[in-house]
């Protein structure tokens, strides 16, 4: 049976390992994070692995896990910080030709009247983001000059801090009355999607939204396929507001909560492992 080193968190993981396990994969979960570890006595044995899922989002402890088991990844490292900044992925999605809002990068320290003149030039509301944030941190909506000074006032004391890497965040148009979706691609086919929806303007799971299954209309699945192909990642989440006169691709995500199976088209876990075997090597994909 082929071995999977399953570095997404646990949630994702208890999901996962039966359905794989019945098409000949036996998933593991592995991680470093929050623990002890000695370097030169590894807590897992490499020799049960052969490909792992997917790259660490905590990148030193990635870097850790690689070393130990040494397996190609669904999901590498470069396809993790590819989609994981922001700015980056809008940017690749634009020259591909995929909608996205109108967004502004705004790297730290920034001249104030410049940040303004963006805030004024996009007719507020805006919503202001860290740039490499995950599941809604820091996300805020803002309709003020004032508003906006407090936010990123904030945002530049956070990158003060020596130990931050990204001193940046975004600025980008609002979509009003949009619906908010999240569509899960793999290998270039949509295989499930979810409409997301919450009281307030933020439809995030991990902030209290609610998640139900729905059935998508072409246009937005070839949107979510798209954005995929222009970001050359396998599986990815692909984050949609769509209203009845536009859709936009506002984020990706290259380490997406694998969500329960009623949530997915039912080929899902077929090919879930064939990418998986594909990745180790294995002719049988």
């Amino acid at each position: 049976m082929l071995g999977l080193a399953v570095a997404n968190d646990a949630e994702t993981f208890a999901r996962m390992q039966e359905p794989l396990a019945e098409r000949g994969v036996r998933a593991e979960h592995v991680t470093v994070t929050g623990s002890v570890t000695r370097l030169d006595a590894p807590p897992v044995d490499a020799d049960r692995f052969d490909a792992g899922f997917v790259y660490p989002g905590r990148l030193m402890e990635g870097g850790v896990v690689d070393a130990f088991i040494d397996v190609p990844w669904v999901n590498g490292r470069e396809a993790v910080l590819r989609s994981r900044n922001k700015a980056g992925a809008l940017a690749l999605l634009s020259d591909a030709g995929v909608p996205v809002p109108e967004t502004v990068y705004v790297s730290n320290p920034a001249d104030e009247d410049a940040v303004r003149g963006v805030f004024e030039a996009l007719e507020p509301p805006v919503v202001v983001k860290p740039n490499s944030a995950t599941r809604g941190v820091g996300v805020t909506k803002v309709s003020d000059p004032d508003s906006l000074g407090g936010v990123t006032d904030y945002l530049e004391l956070v990158h003060d801090y020596r130990a931050t890497g990204d001193k940046s965040y975004l600025i980008q148009a609002f979509v009003p009355d949009a619906t908010d979706y999240r569509v899960m691609v793999l290998d270039g086919r949509v295989v499930g999607a979810v409409r997301r929806d919450s009281a307030g303007w933020k439809h995030n799971v991990h902030q209290g939204a609610t998640a139900a299954g729905v059935s998508l209309p072409d246009r937005l699945r070839a949107l979510a396929v798209d954005a995929a192909a222009a970001l050359d990642v396998s599986l990815l989440g692909v984050d949609v507001l769509a209203t009845d006169e536009r859709a936009v691709v506002v984020e990706t995500n290259a380490r997406p909560t694998i969500d329960d199976t009623a949530k997915y088209e039912a080929e899902f876990y077929d090919r879930l492992a064939a990418l998986v075997r594909r990745t180790a090597g294995d002719g049988r994909a």
